[in-house]
């Protein structure tokens, strides 16, 4: 059984912004049930909730930053990370101000306090997303590359290329997310020397210091500048390690890396999915992160339109036969468009529509070139559903008719041509309440989606008098 994590008791946690340098105060509380992760800025009138969705990010500029008309929450990646590999899915983060607090750089406290706080397991209905076949993607943009392959956890290789003489070649490698809370929760966020004049002038990272980030030494540093940061940066007290400026010694050989992995992991918990998959980044950052995070969500989307794919074998033997669907439908030749039946339960049904050179609307539907028309994909969608209806209301000697009431978000996405066997599924999308039946319906032909819509029907008694 698939379990997540609720959180049992309210956590505040208060802290300066790394780039606004203001002070910002949280609190996070528990979510109602299927509201997923959401950020509420209470300090606009009226406060503003933004969802942790890849479709909300704004700028991806030194850290991830999401948007809701004109409010903005930034920096949400080192929160999202902790939350993530908590397995909590409903949550509600309500902050005063534009940016969550950097604290010590990390995810760590986040994940502490959160821990603290106490989780409850409860059963989860959300779906994961299995990569069942491998993929690449190259950001033009920023030269960062992934590979993603099938596999049983979700597990990240970050692969940092630094020159030889300043940190050289760092790997970082998360088996399973569950690994998380020891040994990446704690790297913490770096940035290079030679950008640090840059950010200054750009009215970036004023809150941050040597006590939330390691800076990288990218170019030659007397120690009369090095004492001139130091001051700069009031932290007389910072030492300089294997090419690291920062307040304490490297927490690991390869911090830089497993921090890397941390801004990837709460960057892809945007898709909203849990994944499981093997990726490997080489060069990883906020802007191709959410790049992927796109192409996953996008593939999810698609994997689970496949994942309920009908499978047909010709050989077995059908639910219902053409006989016994005439004697549920009033529909006759030429225009009962459902030959038989080879799935139903009480929430879906699978037909099966031939499609032969034969039928005789191919004589004046594009001569020549014969088309299955996409109103009568629907039609056909249209009555397989009616046996899905009438099926729950078999009674000895009484009858009933469907009538549609209304077709929406309808698509048509392939031809349909003679030699094409049509499968027509229908499933429930709500119960069943005062003759009303609404059902979502996808027609494919073998693993090719061609056709969808939602439709919506009345069950009616038949009057034969």
């Amino acid at each position: 059984m698939k379990t997540k994590n609720i959180l049992k008791s309210d956590v505040s946690i208060s802290g300066i912004g790394l780039h606004t340098g203001a002070e910002v105060n949280l609190l996070i509380q528990p979510g109602e049930e299927g509201s997923g992760i959401q950020f509420i800025r209470t300090d606009v009138n009226p406060s503003v909730t933004i969802k942790a969705d890849v479709s909300h990010v704004y700028t991806t500029n030194r850290g991830t930053t999401l948007k809701v008309n004109e409010t903005t929450i930034a920096t949400v990646e080192h929160l999202l990370a902790a939350i993530f590999c908590l397995d909590i899915e409903d949550i509600l983060i309500s902050v005063d101000g534009p940016e969550m607090p950097i604290l010590d750089g990390s995810s760590a406290i986040f994940l502490e306090r959160l821990k603290s706080a106490g989780l409850e397991s409860a059963p989860t209905e959300k779906e994961v997303y299995i990569v069942t076949e491998p993929f690449s993607f190259t950001d033009p943009d920023t030269g960062s590359e992934y590979a993603i392959f099938p596999s049983e956890t979700f597990e990240l290789n970050t692969i940092l290329h630094f020159p030889d003489d300043i940190l050289g070649d760092m790997v970082a490698i998360l088996k399973d997310k569950q690994d998380f809370a020891h040994g990446f929760a704690d790297a913490r966020t770096f940035v290079f020397l030679s950008d640090l004049e840059k950010l200054f002038n750009a009215g970036l990272i004023k809150g941050g210091d040597v006590d939330n980030a390691l800076v990288i030494i990218d170019k030659t540093m007397t120690d009369e500048e090095f004492s001139a940061l130091k001051t700069k940066l009031g932290k007389p007290d910072a030492i300089m390690e294997k090419g690291v400026i920062s307040s304490t010694p490297l927490r690991y050989h390869n911090e830089p890396a497993r921090h890397k992995l941390l801004d990837l992991i709460g960057d892809l918990s945007l898709t909203g999915r849990n994944i499981r998959a093997k990726i490997i980044a080489t060069r990883p950052g906020h802007t191709s992160n959410v790049a992927l995070a796109k192409i996953l969500k996008a593939k999810y989307l698609e994997y689970r339109k496949n994942k309920g794919r009908p499978i047909y074998n010709p050989e077995t033997e059908p639910v219902m036969n053409t006989e016994e669907i005439k004697s549920f439908l009033p529909h006759r030749y030429p225009f009962l468009l459902v030959d038989k039946v080879i799935e139903l339960s009480d929430t879906h049904i699978v037909g099966v529509k031939n499609i032969t050179y034969n039928e005789s609307l191919f004589m004046g539907h594009f001569p020549g070139n014969p088309v299955f028309p996409g109103v009568l994909q629907i039609e056909a969608l249209a009555q397989t559903g009616g046996l899905l209806a009438l099926k729950t209301l078999s009674k000895p000697g009484e009858k009933w008719d469907t009538y549609f009431l209304k077709i929406e978000n309808v698509k048509f996405k392939v031809k349909v041509e003679p030699g094409d066997t049509l499968l027509l599924k229908m499933e429930l999308m709500s119960p069943i309440k005062r003759g009303i039946i609404q059902m979502k319906g996808t027609a494919y032909v073998g693993s090719k989606l061609v056709s969808e819509g939602e439709l919506t029907a009345q069950i009616v008694k038949r009057n034969d008098d």
